[in-house]
């Protein structure tokens, strides 16, 4: 049987492997230690706000896939997107990251099995 990284396992490689690259990671929701969803908002390029959500691949484990699309940039609807989210789901973590390669440093990190 393989064992699987907990919820709290990767949320603390992904914020120690981004401070290590000198960016910055901050961890907005706490959620299951175990097995909850995990949300990324990341920081782009002239403070553009993205989230992302890692989410079950059927064919290979686990994917970063992009969540609430309508709202990158917009600030206010992103964090009224992740309140609505934390309300409905209490066990979801929501991780902030500040650094250039935030995208595939996360997806490197969350799309293990």
């Amino acid at each position: 049987m393989a064992v699987r990284a907990t919820s709290r396992l990767l949320v603390q490689a992904l914020i120690r492997v981004t401070e290590a690259e000198g960016g910055f990671a901050a961890v907005l929701h706490k959620g299951d230690a175990v097995a909850g969803t995990i949300l990324v908002q990341m920081l782009g390029a002239e403070q553009q706000i993205s989230l992302f959500e890692r989410v079950p691949d059927f064919s290979k484990g686990y994917v970063l896939a992009p969540a609430a699309t309508e709202s990158w940039g917009d600030s206010s609807s992103i964090t009224q997107y992740i309140e609505r989210r934390c309300r409905v789901d209490p066990d979801l973590w929501v991780v902030e990251l500040d650094i250039a390669n935030a995208q595939q440093l996360a997806a490197a990190i969350l799309a293990q099995d």
